[in-house]
């Protein structure tokens, strides 16, 4: 009976674990899909460049922007739109120590990317996804969780990693050989790609990364406000 007892108290515990807790979203509907984002631009150059390729290719890449680096490349932001583009929030400073000193902040980060995208498009585009600087992975909290949805955003790590943010120079076919790496065994894959001045051998991998995931079934797409968002478990 004591047996029992403690199973169904077992039983229980992981349950209320599972009704409170927020999930890894990690399926969306069964579909083989690869989101292909790109954090820190735009930048002139580089971000044009893999414009060019996405376009060459006929698929759609997503862009976590950084609000600051806007200024002066309004074009590029237009550009991104124009072509049917994902353009995610990627705080406006990128700046760790500021963006994470509160909760407030981080929110009012966004929110301030939100408003100068939505004055370079002259519309407002209703932009609800976000990414955290570096990852939400040792940030993300409760709080945190409370705060972004109840600003309706949705949040959005990443499987698969170019490892390109720490490892630049990293040759074309290292960066290919990371794309085919995932943290999980989930069809949808979500790849960490970067567009800074020094992601030049980024640009000459999209085709190869493009090449494997075709071949394997894959499609392209762009993340819009309706994507499942994907995000690290966290502890209360």
């Amino acid at each position: 009976m004591r047996r029992i007892i403690t199973i169904l108290v077992v039983v229980l515990l992981f349950a209320l674990l599972v009704i409170e807790s927020p999930k890894v979203y990690a399926t969306e509907t069964g579909e083989k899909v690869v989101y292909l984002t790109f954090d820190d631009g735009p930048t002139k150059g580089v971000t044009e460049d893999i414009l060019d390729e996405l376009q060459r290719l006929n698929i759609k890449g997503t862009f976590f922007v950084v609000g600051k680096e806007i200024i002066d490349k309004e074009d590029i932001l237009k550009r991104m739109y124009d072509e049917g583009h994902g353009i995610g929030l990627h705080t406006y400073t990128h700046n760790y120590n500021k963006v994470y000193s509160s909760v407030d902040t981080f929110v009012e980060e966004m929110k301030k990317t939100a408003d100068f995208i939505n004055e370079v498009l002259q519309q407002d585009a209703n932009i609800k996804y976000i990414r955290f600087p570096g990852g939400s992975s040792g940030r993300l909290n409760q709080e945190f969780y409370d705060a972004l949805k109840a600003q309706g955003y949705n949040i959005f790590d990443w499987n698969v990693n170019l490892e390109d943010g720490v490892k630049p120079n990293a040759t074309v076919y290292e960066l290919v050989e990371n794309a085919k790496k995932s943290r999980d065994d989930v069809d949808r894959k979500i790849i960490l790609a970067h567009c800074n001045l020094n992601n030049k051998n980024t640009v000459t991998a999209i085709n190869g990364i493009y090449e494997y995931y075709t071949n394997q079934g894959y499609e392209f797409k762009a993340i819009t406000n309706e994507t499942l968002e994907y995000y690290y478990s966290f502890k209360k």
